[in-house]
């Protein structure tokens, strides 16, 4: 086991990521810097990975519902871990989110790193653009790193999966957006922990998907699923839908996959789960 690493959270990233890094996870309850420090006193660890989060029970309209909670969680927290971090020497991770921009599909490039975000519709998403602007300040100086993901696509079934999302509806939109395939995001941590990476990265597969792609695809393993689009006006919801780029990533000397060469693998180890 990897004594080294310290995973903050057990939801649905935490304990993928404990899996794959072989490491130990805390699902301790943390509420100020001193639960923080008492933390890492008892693993001592040389690398903390906060997998901490609120994105609501049902989806992220809910975190209108438990506005309070959802701050500390997604955003004090995060300053919190960093100052710990800080003080006792260690680097931290901080599991951000990429649905932080507005994005407009006829005029924009993928979102690149650098950008500022400016997506301020939901409550979610202002919360993650506060702890991210505070840690990207941090990360020029201290040994932090900013993984954004997108939208989990997985191939194990979880409520967490967007496969578990979308087979639950009748009506999908079909506009391309960024994912983070899990088994990619996974080898892709490894990497920029390997190389000590500090920053914000974008940690999501290259290219846009679109949802009835997907579905496809798992149609063809269960021929008596149903679905058909909806114009995404109709819905009338809060969302954000944008690509991200993944050049720096693959900078870092990662080879990113695309997200459609993804699809078959996914999809045919999730139903035999």
């Amino acid at each position: 086991m990897n004594k080294d690493i310290l995973i903050l959270g057990k939801g649905f990233i935490g304990s993928r990521l404990r899996e794959a890094l072989d490491c130990r996870i805390s699902g301790k309850i943390i509420t100020d810097l001193a639960g923080a420090e008492k933390e890492i006193l008892k693993y001592k660890p040389k690398v903390i990975i906060n997998c901490i989060g609120a994105t609501g029970k049902r989806n992220v309209d809910d975190c209108e519902l438990a506005k309070d909670d959802v701050l500390f969680a997604n955003t004090y927290l995060p300053i919190i871990l960093a100052e710990a971090a800080l003080r006792n020497n260690i680097k931290l991770v901080h599991i951000s989110s990429g649905c932080i921009y507005h994005y407009n599909y006829a005029e924009d490039k993928p979102i690149v790193e650098e950008k500022e975000p400016d997506y301020f519709d939901l409550y979610y998403s202002r919360t993650k653009i506060y702890a991210e602007r505070a840690l990207e300040a941090l990360s020029k100086k201290y040994n932090i790193l900013i993984c954004r993901i997108r939208i989990p696509l997985d191939d194990r079934p979880h409520p967490r999966n967007i496969i578990n999302k979308l087979i639950k509806y009748k009506h999908v939109v079909n506009l391309p957006n960024s994912l983070s395939y899990i088994p990619d995001f996974l080898a892709a941590l490894k990497h920029l922990l390997k190389i000590d990476a500090r920053g914000i990265y974008n940690i999501v597969n290259k290219g846009g998907l679109r949802y009835p792609e997907l579905l496809d695809v798992y149609k063809k393993y269960v021929p008596d699923f149903e679905y058909s689009t909806i114009a995404y006006k109709k819905l009338k919801l809060k969302r954000t839908n944008l690509i991200l780029s993944t050049r720096k990533l693959e900078r870092s000397g990662f080879r990113v996959r695309d997200i459609h060469k993804a699809l078959e693998e996914c999809v045919s180890r999730y139903v035999k789960y």
